[in-house]
């Protein structure tokens, strides 16, 4: 064996690397043993994390150190995924409690708090980013993935949404992993939502508005359109339709957020600028949509939103609500 690898403090830069956090193999490649091992565990300098793994730190674990033991215990090809790798790519308000590590096929998993293994059979290295020491999937097949198999259609597209809406991928590369994850269990679905959200949809109820227009005949709308108010504030309509006879007809599709007392009253601010504006803004909830959608087809209808001419073209093909 090499002086370098008889040198005891060669662990240490691994541990660094690796949120203290240390496999028994990657100490026996160091040319540390298990008396070592030993020895540190029993002098309570160490805590043990699993069959296969140590720390090198005692006390609670954080949850860096949690996600490291739970890769490292895994075997190599172990990487984060689902929601918590969307965490790290930046994902805001989509964190869930327990965390999520992707694995190959196996018999053997260690039981840790806090962490939930499923098991894949994908290439997990193919997947993995390379912006992190920790293992962790790219973002669009960690959230392609977890949507696939979530059991709310509607929330796993929302996720897709999000991810846009937040600045933190394209609806051309999820589109790309669509393809590349081929089986992928509601990639139809995915794939029309994406052309939607490419159109300008940022929320999941503008994707349901679509749905809703082509499901009874009436044009598409315009989203996400900046206008100024009668204060010459800029305002974002959610959709909006310009009729032959000039006027603007407004939809803005309100969420739980909306309720509250806050964003009410500010709604209700953006509502009548934009109306003193020369605007015609209707107003209906995330429910109404899903739920009760004739109702306020029957009122964009009344206020000249007309029904077209089905086309043959992809736009007409598309289809929801089938598992792809």
């Amino acid at each position: 064996m090499s002086a370098l690898h008889n040198d005891p403090g060669r662990w240490h830069d691994l541990a660094s690397r690796q949120a203290d956090v240390l496999s028994r193999q990657q100490l026996r490649d160091l040319g540390l043993d298990r008396h070592f091992v030993r020895n540190q565990l029993r002098a309570a300098r160490w805590q043990p994390v699993g069959p296969l793994v140590v720390c090198t730190t005692t006390g609670p674990l954080t949850r860096r150190q949690r996600l490291w033991a739970a890769v490292l215990n895994a075997g190599p090809q172990a990487a984060v995924g689902g929601l918590t790798a969307g965490e790290m790519h930046g994902l805001r308000s989509w964190r869930r409690e327990v965390d999520c590590v992707l694995v190959p096929k196996s018999e053997r998993l260690p039981r840790i708090p806090g962490i939930r293994y499923v098991e894949t059979r994908r290439d997990l290295p193919a997947m993995t980013s390379d912006r992190s020491t920790l293992p962790v999937l790219r973002l669009e097949p960690a959230i392609l993935l977890f949507g696939a198999y979530h059991r709310v259609e509607r929330t796993a597209c929302g996720l897709l949404a999000a991810a846009v809406q937040q600045g933190l991928t394209t609806p051309a590369a999820l589109t790309d992993w669509v393809a590349l994850l081929h089986p992928l269990r509601r990639a139809r679905v995915f794939r029309s939502v994406l052309a939607d959200i490419a159109g300008g949809a940022e929320s999941m109820a503008e994707v349901d508005v679509g749905r809703l227009c082509r499901a009874h005949g009436l044009p598409l709308p315009r989203r996400q359109v900046r206008r100024r108010d009668a204060d010459g504030v800029n305002r974002y309509t959610d959709c909006e339709w310009d009729l032959p006879d000039g006027r603007v007809v407004v939809l803005e599709v309100d969420g739980g957020l909306h309720m509250h007392a806050a964003r009410w009253a500010a709604d209700m601010t953006r509502e009548r600028g934009l109306v003193v504006a020369g605007r015609v803004v209707l107003r209906c909830t995330t429910y109404e949509i899903r739920r009760d959608p004739d109702r306020v087809v029957r009122d964009l209808r009344a206020l000249g939103v007309d029904r077209v001419v089905r086309r043959s073209g992809a736009d007409s093909a598309r289809s929801y609500g089938r598992p792809g």
